[in-house]
Order: C-alpha cells, then structure tokens, then sequence
C-alpha cells in the first residue's frame, strides 16, 4: 500500500496516550472528544516526498493505528463564479458573510473561490487584489478555509457560466493581431476563453511568454496574500490549465454550437500547432502526415466520422501518432505550468492541483471520440488518464477529478455514456501512480441520490472502523453555492451528506491541514510517462456506500413533512 493511500498526514498522538488507547469510532456524543486527539496535528510530512527523513508506510500506519480519524473527507463548497465582478468589485460583502456562516455551521471545511486573470491584471504586471482580499477576508473570518484557483481562462461559453469573464483586455488585443495565439479548429473558428499551448513559451505578449505571464500573476498573488498564506487560511492553489480551469482541449464550446453529446472537435489548427506537428511528423519520417481532415464537426457521432468511425483513422498508424502527439502536447502543457506553480508556492502549507475533466459520452464506445478531441488520448488497449497522473506526482500535486456524481442509469443511451467506468478507471490509475486524488460533481445536485454516488466514489471500500479506509479521496468540492442549496429542505439534505463525508464525525479544523509543498522532483522523460499508457485492471468498488444520507424513503418522510408545515403554515 502507498504511503498516500495510508494516510495524507502525520498524526501526532499526545504523550500520554498511546495508540491502543485511541477512542472507537465515535458516536455523536464522543466526536467532540476526538478534538483532543488531534489537537496538535502539525502537517510535517508529505506523503509522496522522497526523502532521507521520510517515514516508513508502516511507521505512518502506526502512528494512526485504530483511529477513525482517517476516515475523515473535507467538503468545500464552489463559490459564485462571479462574487468578484469583472469590475474587480465585492458588491454583496453583507449576504455572502451571512450564507459563509451557515456553510460553517453546517460542518463545511472550507470554499473554493475563482481568481480570475481577467479581472486582476489590468494592464502587464499591473494586479489590483484588494476586492479579493476582503473576500478572503471574510472567508478567513467566518472560518471557512480557501482553495483558489489560478483561473488563466474565460468565464462564459462553457456548462453553468452565468457570467462573463474574458481574459484580460490588453491580452485579447494582441489577439486582434494574431488570432493564432487562440485555439482553433479545423474550420478556422478561434477560441478566445484560453490561450493556445502553441504560444506556452513564445515572447509575443509584451516581451513574456505565456508561462511567464502565468508565473507572475501566481508570484504577485503570493506575496499579495502571504499573511492568509501564513495562517493556513488559503491551503489549497488548483492550477488552470485550459477551459473551464480544466487540463484539456476547448473541444466542445457551447458557443459555438457543440451540444450535448456531440464528439467535438480538435483544436489544433493556429499557426503554431500546425508548424509544432509538421516538425514532429518530419522528424518522425513522414513529413507527408497533416493534421486530420475526416474528424467531423461538433454535433457528429462518432460513426459519421471517417476518423473515429469503426476501422477508422484513430487506429491508423498516422492516426495514433497524431493522438499521442495531441495528448503529449497536453501533458508537457500541465507539467510546465506545474513546475512554475511548484517554485512559486513551495515551503507553504498548501496542496498543488489540476482539475482533469470527466468526459464520459462516448466512453463506452471504441473510439471515445470526446475523449480524444478533449486532449485525453483513452482507448481500448491503452490509458489516457495515468500518464497524467505520473507527471503530477513529480510536483507532489492532486488530481482532481469531475463528474463524481453521475450515474450511469442517468444518462441517455445514444450517448454511449459510462461516467461509473470512467470514475474508478482515472482514480485507481491516480491511486496506483501514488498521487492524491480529490473530485467535484460536474452538475449541481440537491438529491440524495447524487450525494450518495458522491459518498461511494469518496471511499469505493467504505470507512474502517479503526484507521484508515483502503482508498479515500483527500476531499470534495461540491459545485455550487446557491439560492437554490440554502432552500430549507436541499439544505438540510446537504448538512447530512457533510456530515457523512466526515464519516459520522464533527467538524475538525486540523483534518484540513496540509503539509508543507516540496520541491518538484526531476522531470519524467516522456517515454517514462508513456509507460503509464499500459492499462490496469481497476480496484473493485462496493455496490452502495456505507456513508447513505438516505433513500427513496427518506425522500417520501421528506415530502410529508413538507406537507404538514405548509398546511400548518
């Protein structure tokens, strides 16, 4: 068993007590109790880290022996995409204290909050943090804990954006000269909510290149907010890395026509990509190879595709060579904004993530064309997600991944959809290449039956009763924060399933604690990172979750009682 699997931290046990003398699994009445065990828990070791110091597994599994502790999962909750304007403004600092207050009653660990480039840096180098601050602040104040994400994106074109964020001005208007620093499809259709990776390390924006641009702006955010840094208050910074935050291809923008479950498709086709693959394709000896003219439009099936079609061009040695090239591209993206995100917030207590998406149409057919249009080169015979999962593991990162809640009875037939497969295939990989995993559902839900997908997910083998669960995720982000969540009867419903992400336990504080962030480790040669291609048979997950915020039951107790205040009303 892997050190990240056995636990995420050290728990340090009081001096007169030893570890067969740990409390059982707590009952409501002695969770206040288990305060005192981990009363001083000081995050002094990540898991992952390779060093002469590090603890054994079995040191650490002894340290947390009998405990029930490690059953605990934090629950964040997504802010509003838009609680900062694209003014740079806080305009409803009153309510937004209130609503946090009653997050935190409610047992949750901690927000999530978009930090979005295109409100901050006004001009190059010039930041304005100050609305952010006092949102931080607030947060601070009414005891929620932060994960912010370095949001490099556009707000709006994509699933639930109700505002519109675009990059800063000054960027698009280099745009205005040069559409190709813009993803861009076959038909010539520029994407503006993200820069092309094409431009990663090209001088074109005021003398800097892309990943200079994006260093400076998390370097200004760390000194802007060391002292919330230094409290611990922000302890989570999720890196993104393409639409929607996400470490992918803009392969199907709503605004420009994709509906669901159309395949999408490839963003490839500025300048600086179509030049990247002719290179790669000479170099390889087949300087005749182009990008792919048959992959369809949007709204096509995979079957009406001359590429992904039975037989098709993606099983084509052209084709192969074209989706390992697609998909590399991807990983180098991810890795090299990692790297600077490494050097910029190590030796702070705070977790390093990337968001990889949950694209599950056509998942269960052969070709998973949304998959490979997304950058996420996943076929029969070969793994898309581990690959990614290796590299973070050298920034000593979490992968965090989205559609937890999804069904597969759920989702349209002509979909070919499978969201279940896909969630136990991209967290056993993430398991197995020793990286921390955490998730978010992709659709807000209020119902108990989302929730307890959610539940199974978190731990597929369940809680134990005296350490750690075989498999947990290191926590949840539950999309989102809403007039609709704080409706009496979704809310109530919600403060169940918190609780049951805590295991039956109280709110804890210091289960959110994380270590200190090392120094990436050398970088994988991408042969390395290939060799994670090789599929593996997925661990095995239980029917239902043992954490059940309740049933069809629950739901019928629900109604009646709904019933009778309204008539009592």
């Amino acid at each position: 068993m892997s050190t990240s699997v056995v636990a995420s931290k050290l728990f340090r046990l009081p001096k007169k007590m030893s570890s067969n003398q740990l409390p059982e699994f707590p009952s409501d009445q002695k969770s206040f109790e288990l305060k005192n065990v981990v009363g001083n828990i000081k995050s002094s070791y990540t898991p992952q880290a390779v060093t002469a110091n590090a603890p054994t597994s079995e040191k650490i599994s002894q340290i947390i022996s009998n405990s029930p502790l490690a059953n605990y999962v934090p629950l964040f909750v997504m802010l509003p995409l838009g609680v900062i304007t694209r003014e740079n403004e806080f305009p409803d600092q009153e309510n937004m204290e209130r609503w946090l207050t009653e997050l935190r009653k409610a047992g949750v660990d901690g927000v999530m909050v978009d930090v979005w480039w295109g409100i901050i840096e006004a001009g190059p180098k010039r930041y304005n943090w100050n609305s952010y601050k006092r949102l931080f602040q607030i947060v601070q104040k009414c005891g929620l804990r932060i994960q912010a994400i370095m949001s490099f994106h556009q707000c709006g074109g994509n699933i639930g954006d109700a505002v519109y964020i675009p990059l800063p001005e000054w960027v698009l208007a280099i745009g205005e000269g040069d559409k190709d620093i813009f993803y861009t499809n076959r038909s010539g259709n520029r994407n503006p909510e993200y820069l092309s990776l094409g431009v990663d390390n090209l001088p074109i924006f005021r003398g800097r290149t892309t990943i200079e641009m994006y260093k400076d702006f998390m370097q200004s955010f760390r000194e802007e907010m060391v002292d919330l840094m230094e409290s611990e208050t922000i302890m989570d910074i999720e890196v993104g890395l393409g639409p929607a935050g996400e470490m992918r291809y803009p392969s199907y923008p709503q605004d420009q026509g994709w509906k669901f479950p159309g395949i999408g498709e490839f963003q490839c086709y500025d300048k600086y990509m179509k030049r990247e693959f002719k290179d790669a394709a000479a170099k390889a000896g087949h300087p005749e190879w182009d990008l792919p003219d048959d992959a369809g439009t949007y709204n096509d099936t995979p079957e009406k595709t001359g590429f992904f079609s039975a037989n098709g061009t993606y099983l084509s040695e052209k084709g192969k060579f074209f989706l390992t090239w697609y998909s590399n591209k991807l990983i180098e993206h991810g890795d090299q904004i990692l790297d600077e995100a490494n050097k910029v917030f190590q030796g702070r207590n705070v977790r390093l993530s990337i968001k990889v998406s949950g694209i599950h149409w056509w998942y269960a057919d052969d070709s998973h064309a949304c998959e490979l249009t997304s950058g996420y080169y996943n076929v029969k015979g070969r793994d898309g997600y581990r690959p990614v999962a290796r590299m973070i593991s050298r920034h000593y990162g979490t992968l965090n991944f989205t559609c937890l809640e999804m069904i597969n009875s759920e989702q349209p037939a002509d979909a070919k959809s499978a969201p279940e497969q896909l969630v136990q295939q991209v967290l056993s990989g993430g398991w197995v290449e020793n990286v921390d995993i955490a998730g978010e559902n992709a659709l807000s839900r209020y119902d108990r039956k989302g929730y307890n997908q959610i539940l199974l997910n978190v731990r597929p083998n369940g809680v134990h009763k005296y350490g750690p669960p075989k498999y947990k995720m290191v926590g949840v982000t539950y999309l989102r924060f809403s007039d609709e969540l704080f409706e009496s009867k979704n809310f109530k419903i919600f403060k169940q399933f918190v609780k049951k992400m805590h295991a039956d336990m109280d709110y804890m504080r210091e289960m959110t604690d994380v270590p200190i962030l090392w120094r990436s480790k050398s970088k994988i040669p991408i042969e390395k990172l290939l060799e994670a291609t090789e599929p593996i048979k997925p661990i095995s997950w239980d029917n239902v979750t043992d954490m059940s915020v309740g049933g069809p039951f629950a739901d019928f107790l629900d109604n009646i009682l709904d019933k009778l205040f309204s008539i009592l009303k």
